[in-house]
């Protein structure tokens, strides 16, 4: 196992090869390898109108935009979905598959659409109820959650219904409920995928808790039974928030370099006081410039962008700015912590106030933001 500061050595390196014009010298050089793109591209005589083809080619990149948070997978999953893309007589799994790569491209409320007209459809889905349930959590919509959670179980799907209604009623403050409930969940669970997705709404649940040390336990219980990108960096934020950057950088050796993960690896470097940090901080800087060239939605990035300006520029006033459009998108737990900080760090005293009325009234209760929201 390399050391933190080795690992963070070869991330640099990585980056400043990636901004080197590379100039192939013949058809037969290699210039990029991406993961998984024969799992992904489509079989040969399939043809374009086959939901069945379609249907697997999309789950496959699905599956890898979420292992390696290559954007480009979300692309690519799209392109096997066209032929039904917002049709409103397209397959239900097609229609639910749609709605999963629009909210993975935060096209939120599209995908929340999608979903409604999927369930007006067929009452029953299980996976759409439980996937409009995510993103009313994702909104701050809890009763709306607790509505779909329900759904859920009238369909059926029992296991996910309780994770669904353990996981929003700890957001509301039920801390010591969700955590019997969801340690009862894994306890009776063998499959390593559930245990690994249990054990990681655990760690969120124990975290908003104030209980540090077991969220840390439950995100390792959550990495050895099923590692995933998503749960890295939910420990690595944990260990960056309590002042443990060289185990941040561990947890994130050998990650794919997307911006979430380059953030966190800068934040750590920085901490230890590694002046490597500023060449990640440069190139994230590249990658927005980039993004907005090519006329992208500053919105869809704005989490991003208001921790780099937060953590890496020192810019509090433009991450306040960007935190807040970022709420408009999305309320999860971290994005409230990142506008409250950033109005604190900018000594902006009316728009903390403001923050703190608009958590109130959100019903979200989260020790982490209690401290930044007495």
């Amino acid at each position: 196992m390399l050391r933190p500061l080795t690992l963070a050595l070869a991330a640099l390196l990585g980056v400043a090869q990636a901004a080197t014009p590379l100039r192939p010298t013949s058809d037969q050089e290699v210039v990029e390898r991406l993961p998984a793109v024969t799992h992904v591209r489509a079989a040969p005589g399939a043809t374009a109108a086959d939901p069945v083809q379609a249907e697997r080619q999309a789950r496959a990149a699905i599956a890898t935009a979420r292992q390696t948070g290559d954007a480009r997978y979300w692309g690519r999953a799209q392109a096997a979905l066209a032929p039904w893309w917002d049709r409103p007589d397209a397959p239900v799994s097609l229609a639910v598959l749609q709605a999963t790569v629009q909210q993975g491209r935060h096209a939120f409320g599209d995908a929340r659409q999608v979903l409604q007209a999927v369930l007006r459809r067929d009452p029953g889905h299980a996976q759409a109820w439980l996937d409009l349930a995510a993103l009313e959590r994702l909104g701050g919509r809890y009763p709306a959650a607790l509505q779909a959670c329900d759904a859920v179980a009238r369909a059926g799907a029992l296991l996910y219904a309780q994770a669904c209604q353990l996981e929003t009623v700890s957001l509301q403050g039920r801390h010591e409920v969700a955590r019997s409930g969801l340690q009862r969940l894994l306890d009776q669970t063998a499959e390593p995928a559930q245990r690994g997705w249990l054990a990681s709404l655990l760690a969120e649940q124990e975290e908003r808790a104030g209980r540090d040390s077991a969220a840390l336990a439950a995100y390792r219980l959550s990495l050895q039974a099923a590692p995933d990108l998503y749960t890295r960096i939910a420990l690595a934020d944990l260990l960056l928030r309590t002042g443990q950057p060289a185990e941040a950088l561990e947890v994130l050796r050998a990650q794919p370099d997307t911006d979430a993960v380059l953030l966190r690896q800068a934040l750590a470097l920085r901490q230890r006081g590694d002046a490597g940090w500023t060449a990640l901080r440069d190139s994230l800087r590249t990658r927005a410039e980039e993004l907005a060239r090519r006329g992208d939605e500053a919105d869809v990035h704005a989490r991003e962008q208001a921790l780099a300006a937060l953590w890496l520029h020192d810019e509090p006033t433009t991450a306040l700015a960007l935190a807040r459009r970022n709420l408009v998108l999305q309320r999860e737990p971290i994005d409230w912590w990142l506008a409250l900080q950033s109005a604190q760090r900018a000594s902006d005293d009316a728009a903390l106030r403001g923050l703190r009325q608009e958590l109130q009234a959100s019903g979200l209760v989260d020790r982490r933001l209690a401290e930044r929201a007495p």
